[in-house]
Formats: C-alpha cells, structure tokens, sequence
C-alpha cells in the first residue's frame, strides 16, 4: 500500500482513520495483516454448510505438527483459552461439573500465578482464570517469586498454575518456566502458558507446559482466534467446555479454517526474508532520527526472545522540545496517523514496531518523524503536557461511545 488512497482501501467508506501500525501485533490496532491463505481459506467456507466439530477435528493435528502438542483446537481468543483451559483443569471431562461451572462447588479451584505476570493485556490476566469459576492464587511478589513461594503456595484445592509470557511481565526476579512446570508437575499440578504474542509456537510445551495458548491473529496472521495446544486429556477437556463456559467465546467455520490455512502458511513462510525487510525498516528510521536534537535512536531486541527487533526511541524534551508522550501523540494525528509502543512513554522513550507494515508505508512513517520533531524545534516553548491529563484524555476515549 502507499500514501495514495486506492479503492482498495475500505477504511475511507467506513469513515475509519487510516493507520498506519508501528506498534506491533496489538489488538486494539486489528493485530496484523491477515496472509492471502488463510483470506482465501476464509470467503471459500463462509458461503458453506459444514458440521463445526470435523472442521475442529481437521485442526487439531496442524496444531499438534506446528506446536509439538498431542492435540489442539481454535477458540476466540487467547482469553478464552485461559479460560477454557483452567476450566478443564477443574472439571476434566465430566459434562455435569462443566455445565455448573462458574460454580466451582466440591472442585479443586485454586489457580497460582506469579505476581509479575498479573499484567493487562486490554482485561487483566487473572480476570481469564476467574471467568471459570477458579480463584487467581497470586505467588510471590512482583518483582521477586523464589521457588519455596510457588512450592508453598500448592495445596489440596490447586487445579492449576499459569505462566504468562509477554512484555507486559516483569523481566526479572520470578521463577523461569522451566523451574516453574518442575515444581507444579512434582505435586501433580498441570502448567497453562499464555503465549498470545509468542513467535516460537513449540519452545514453551517443549519446556514443561501441559497447554501453551497462541494467537492465531498476530503473528500468524490468521483470523481473530486461539490457539489451544498441548497435552490431549487436557485439550479435550478444554474443548469440551463449549458446552459450559465456553459457548459465549466460540467461533465460527471461517474463523476456524482460517486459522488452518495460517498455520499452515506459516510453516512456508520466509522468516529470514522477512525479518531482513523489517530490520531494513528499522535503519531507515534510526537514520532519519540520528543526529536530530535530543533524540536518540537504538534498534533493541524482543524481551521475550521472538526473532524481531524494535527501534527505542528516547526523547530528551529540553532539546528536541517535546515530550516522548507528546511526539507520539503528534505523529498518530493527521491524514496518515502512526501509531507507536508508547506504553512506557512516561519514561521518556517509546518503540517503532516494523513488522506491520505494507509496502511503502516506512517511508511515510520516516517523513511524518522528520515532520513532527522540525514542527516541535519550531517552538518557542517545550511541548509537555502533563502526562496525567494524557491518561486521563484516553481514559475519556475509552469511555466515549456514539448516541
């Protein structure tokens, strides 16, 4: 795509702004480009009847080939995995404990999870677990979980513990997977990872998980889904809470053989080829920002070891005169809004996330940096408004719906 509108573009008609994401695999942004497989996958069935749970029987062994699990099936999202997944945990097959659920009356439903991986991914994590009817047990502290905290923590009523992997997680101080699965298997507690936004679709079953959760919409690229893979009693048992919990977070035929077509994409892909186009991307923007006053620009690795890089940029507002809040907020304005990773952007830097994009758009996204930070060196004053009302304005957003 370029910066000339094409009739292609429905986002015109539709009176949406025409982003451009250089955030990365985010939800609220639609997650990724959906690959031209799993599109055609999707307007071939849609017009179609079909019995949904053979289309779930055809997943289940892509899943288990591209996760190293026994068995897998698509669910709404990697939420709903959570979900399902400690539901089964609870119940195991039995339909009538499934139908009672969210009323965890005579079942294990203590579910542990370390302290830092209580983050937000749009909902916070331990909502997912307590949707089943389970109690969110939370071991340790945020920054530090020794394994005497998770040991401890493990009692007659634990039904399962679950690792979350993600940015969001504090980076140090907590117990590694690896660890983690050991302790819990050795009392005969099943490990659920959350790895919505995970790359690598078979180190973490391979590490000890007895369900690792993906998402098939970020960086598959496939439809709005999830992915449960892992340990067959288990996924059968999660599976089967369709029934129960479940029946407010299926999906649909397209949704479903989507997801099969971007796996199976996915194992043909040209990962180096890719990554070398976006790490293309990444020097174009860290060129076009050196030597700009008080900016600085440096290319840093994934935290959670997924095979891309992220250009950090930091802001000193004294010379570039403006915040790093502020800059984003500048460049996701105008005809061609850029949206960046400003999570941390009351620290003063926030991140440029290349692996979005359609064709040309990083030049476009090059040209609007030079454009925002000669706008702000243009004034007299440093452009800092005070990052409580930024907060505040979103907050508004959020909140704000049409009459």
């Amino acid at each position: 795509m370029t910066d000339q509108q094409t009739p292609s573009d429905i986002r015109e008609s539709l009176g949406l702004r025409r982003v451009i994401n250089v955030s990365g695999t985010m939800t609220s942004l639609g997650a990724s480009i959906v690959v031209p497989q799993a599109i055609a996958a999707m307007s071939s069935i849609l017009p179609q009847f079909v019995e949904i749970n053979d289309l779930h029987r055809m997943a289940s062994p892509v899943i288990a080939r591209l996760t190293g699990g026994e068995a897998g099936f698509v669910t709404a999202s990697c939420s709903a995995g959570i979900t399902l997944a400690v539901a089964a945990t609870m119940t195991g097959p039995d339909l009538a404990a499934i139908e009672r659920l969210p009323d965890a009356t005579g079942l294990k439903n203590e579910v542990l999870i370390q302290t830092g991986h209580v983050v937000s991914y749009g909902a916070p994590v331990d909502q997912a677990i307590k949707l089943a009817g389970a109690k969110a047990v939370l071991v340790g502290q945020a920054t530090s979980c020794y394994p005497y905290h998770l040991e401890g923590a493990i009692n007659e009523r634990t039904a399962a513990a679950v690792f979350v992997v993600s940015h969001h997680t504090v980076q140090y101080g907590l117990v590694a997977l690896k660890k983690f699965a050991e302790i819990c298997h050795a009392r005969g507690v099943p490990v659920i990872v959350d790895a919505a936004s995970e790359y690598d679709l078979k180190v973490f079953l391979a590490e000890g998980a007895d369900i690792a959760i993906y998402s098939s919409h970020k960086f598959l690229g496939g439809p709005t889904g999830g992915i449960v893979a892992g340990r067959k009693d288990l996924v059968r048992s999660a599976f089967l809470q369709n029934m129960g919990v479940g029946r407010g977070m299926k999906l649909g035929k397209e949704s479903i053989l989507g997801t099969i077509a971007a796996l199976e994409a996915w194992e043909k892909r040209d990962h180096a080829g890719i990554r070398e186009k976006e790490t293309g991307y990444l020097h174009l923007w860290k060129q076009t920002l050196t030597g700009k006053p008080g900016v600085t620009a440096e290319i840093e690795a994934d935290p959670t070891h997924n095979p891309l890089d992220r250009l950090r940029v930091t802001i000193d507002p004294r010379e570039a005169h403006i915040t790093a809040w502020d800059f984003a907020d500048a460049l996701a304005k105008g005809e061609r809004p850029i949206i960046v990773r400003d999570h941390e952007a009351e620290h003063g830097y926030f991140y440029m996330d290349p692996c979005n994009l359609h064709p040309g758009e990083e030049r476009i996204v090059a040209g609007r940096l030079e454009e925002e930070l000669r706008k702000a060196r243009a004034s007299n004053e440093i452009i800092a408004t005070p990052f409580e009302e930024r907060y505040a304005r979103r907050i508004s957003g959020l909140m704000r719906w049409p009459d």
